[in-house]
């Protein structure tokens, strides 16, 4: 497809996000058996939040991410928990990285970090890549892989892969409800009436949750990566620092909050309505299909409207962060402009509850 927006996988490291490089090569070469050969650094700069960076022992490479500077939300950007999970997932779910090295020595780089295997492939921006434009439909054939990706990720034995401690199903959906209602009141500034009445119309409307499942809290296309040639199966998910064990049905209501839908623009991911993917009903219907669930779109309208909550909540936070000086990516204005539209999308959303 042409004009597609350039994205580099990595780039030299944004000004002001350059952390001890001396402390933290010396940190992995004592640590990772693999850490042989000439030390070089990259930065991943198409995520928003915890900084991420390729770092090379000649010709081989790990992935290493720490926290956001500045003040950091209660239980955000938990790298413990993201290495407890790439740790352990890998052999029951191959599309998690395996986690290599977690460091809670913040004298290293200024703050905890792990390190993970580096995967190549494809990552979907803005449009489909040259490399995944293959046979037809290429867009939708991405979105049911992204979408078969979730449900097989929710049918996953927790207890057998060593992660049935890793949250508290119990009375989930009330603390994830308070815990990002705490959040927005930490950063909103002005115009917060919106944001507040769909927290309480959340509340106020709490479904009953099913069997608890791994739950990802953060799944979208751009949080999912392909092999050249194959937009059919995806092949990593990144990205796992808020993953727990809870409803599983808040994954799929954050995925149709960035999913376009005709006139309804996806939230928080500009220009992902160029990919062609398929329709919110039908990414609801695909998934009941892999999952085994009766579901339909009525069923997790309180589900979209918490995940549209939740990432108008999120882009405050990386705004706010950026007023502050914490953060040196300009991007971070554009977060900000995107608010108002969103909440008012969760306001809609919620109002039908």
């Amino acid at each position: 497809m042409s004009d597609v927006t350039d994205r580099p996988e990595v780039a030299p490291v944004r000004p002001g996000e350059d952390l001890d490089w001396a402390s933290l090569e010396a940190h992995l070469r004592a640590h990772l058996p693999q850490a042989q050969g000439e030390f070089s650094v990259l930065q991943f700069p198409n995520g928003s939040a915890n900084l991420t960076y390729l770092v090379s022992f000649g010709d081989q490479s790990v992935v290493v991410r720490r926290p956001p500077f500045g003040a950091i939300a209660a239980g955000a950007h938990d790298m413990r928990r993201e290495h407890s999970v790439l740790s352990r997932l890998h052999a029951a779910y191959p599309r998690a990285p395996l986690g290599l090295h977690y460091c809670d020595d913040e004298s290293v780089i200024g703050a905890h970090f792990l390190v993970s295997e580096y995967r190549t492939g494809v990552v979907v921006w803005d449009q489909v890549p040259e490399q995944l434009d293959v046979g037809a439909e290429p867009g939708r054939r991405i979105g049911f892989a992204v979408v078969d990706a979730l449900a097989d990720l929710h049918l996953v034995d927790a207890e057998a892969c060593g992660l049935g401690d890793l949250g508290r199903p119990d009375g989930y959906l009330e603390r994830q409800v308070r815990g990002w209602q705490r959040r927005w009141e930490a950063v909103a500034l002005e115009g917060r009436g919106t944001l507040d009445r769909v927290g309480e119309l959340l509340a106020r409307h709490l479904p009953e949750s099913g069997p608890a499942a791994l739950v990802h809290n953060d799944f979208k296309v751009d949080n999912c990566q392909f092999a050249v040639g194959d937009p059919d199966v995806v092949t990593s998910v990144f990205d796992w620092d808020m993953a727990t064990l809870g409803d599983p049905l808040t994954d799929l209501g954050t995925l149709l909050n960035y999913w376009p839908d005709g006139a309804t623009p996806a939230d928080g991911v500009p220009g992902v309505e160029r990919i062609g993917l398929p329709g919110r009903d039908e990414v609801v219907a695909r998934y009941a299909a892999r999952t085994g669930l009766d579901l339909t779109r009525g069923d997790v309208a309180w589900y979209e409207a918490f995940g549209c909550w939740k990432t108008a909540v999120i882009l405050q936070q990386l705004y706010v962060r950026h007023l502050r000086g914490e953060s040196a990516d300009d991007r971070m204005t554009a977060r900000g402009e995107q608010v108002g539209r969103i909440a008012d999308r969760a306001l809609a959303l919620a109002e039908t509850l």
